[in-house]
């Protein structure tokens, strides 16, 4: 009980379904440990076709941008991408977020800053991107299995140790 109350499951508020979801057939789960935020989730995200509303809100909240506090609905479909990638590569070790959605401001504060690698028209700023590594597992492991997954756009920044993820247009840089 005390993993799913650290993982953002509070099972006196939640109802008993939420509890009982990770035993269910077809139950899709994620882990996550936000490296700015210092805030970790783990939780069930799916089962079978059907998105489980609550998780994704906590996702959503999440993956706010960390500088303003803003959220944003995250594409489900981001969710499927990393379930699929965890799969492949065979970790159960949380995905680090460097990266989750980010309000235009935000976004265009860090165009200012940064030497390239921030987009104008960023996929971060509809929710639909995150910038990720999980512990263990190599960047170019990462990289290759995000390519291989054909399931969206792969960035890859090794001086900046992390792989973006995207479900746009398949492509890669």
């Amino acid at each position: 009980m005390a993993n799913l109350a650290a993982a953002g499951i509070v099972l006196s508020a939640a109802p008993a379904a939420l509890a009982a979801l990770p035993s269910q057939t077809g139950a899709r789960s994620l882990a996550f440990e936000h490296t700015h935020t210092r805030e970790t989730l783990r939780i069930v995200y799916a089962v079978g076709d059907t998105y489980v509303p609550e998780a994704l809100k906590k996702l959503n909240h999440l993956l706010r941008d960390h500088y303003s506090g803003q959220v944003c609905r995250m594409d489900p479909k981001l969710f499927d991408y990393l379930y699929r990638l965890k799969q492949t590569l065979g970790s159960d070790a949380p995905f680090q977020i460097i990266s989750g959605y980010r309000c235009p401001a935000t976004n265009t504060k860090l165009r200012q800053k940064s030497r390239g690698g921030v987009a104008k028209r960023s996929l971060h700023m509809e929710g639909k991107a995150l910038d990720i590594r999980i512990s263990g597992v190599s960047l170019h492991d990462l990289r290759d299995a995000a390519k291989a997954s054909r399931r969206g756009g792969v960035g890859f920044y090794p001086q900046d140790k992390f792989v973006h993820v995207d479900t746009g247009a398949v492509r890669s840089w």
